[in-house]
């Protein structure tokens, strides 16, 4: 965990991204020779992209929040998919294999994932006393300060036109 920031702060990212949430739920905790497999897996995974440099991967932040549960900014959905379906990195082999054994034990532990393409400004943060983390470390910080100091102009900190919202 790195230095806690006392300063409310904001996030702050160039362009479109993708957020990536990928997980498993233990069905079957006493089946540890079907979940420790994929439970196993998905932490190489997570070691992999934390290490590969962003500019190879296009995975700006990785986190492990939970043991079930992953929180991934990814700089574009070619990006991830890309990484999903590359033959030598450990994703590919990871996948095959949980398909291979995941009719026997799909009642013993799942997996999920969703992804939400992000568009340029379409998001706004908030960190206050938390340590760098989330879309902070896949784009970097600013002082949610001045126009940054609330959320919806942190939604829209160029003022240009937003989309309505229903009343």
């Amino acid at each position: 965990m790195g230095k806690v920031i006392a300063e409310r702060m904001s996030a702050q990212i160039e362009g479109d991204f993708v957020v990536f949430l990928i997980g498993m739920r233990i069905n079957k905790w006493w089946k540890i020779h079907r979940w420790a497999p994929p439970a196993l897996a998905m932490l190489r995974m997570h070691r992999e992209l934390t290490t590969l440099p962003a500019a190879q991967t296009g995975c700006m932040e990785s986190r492990v929040i939970t043991p079930g549960m992953t929180v991934q900014y990814w700089r574009s959905f070619d990006h991830l998919e890309a990484y999903a379906r590359e033959k030598t990195g450990l994703h590919m082999p990871a996948w095959k294999s949980f398909n291979a054994f995941a009719k026997k034990a799909r009642g013993d532990v799942g997996i999920w994932h969703e992804t939400f393409l992000v568009e340029a400004g379409g998001f706004e943060t908030l960190y206050s006393g938390m340590p760098e983390q989330g879309l902070g470390r896949a784009g970097h910080l600013v002082p949610a300060t001045g126009q940054m100091k609330v959320a919806r102009s942190r939604l829209n900190p160029t003022g240009a036109p937003q989309r309505s919202t229903p009343s």
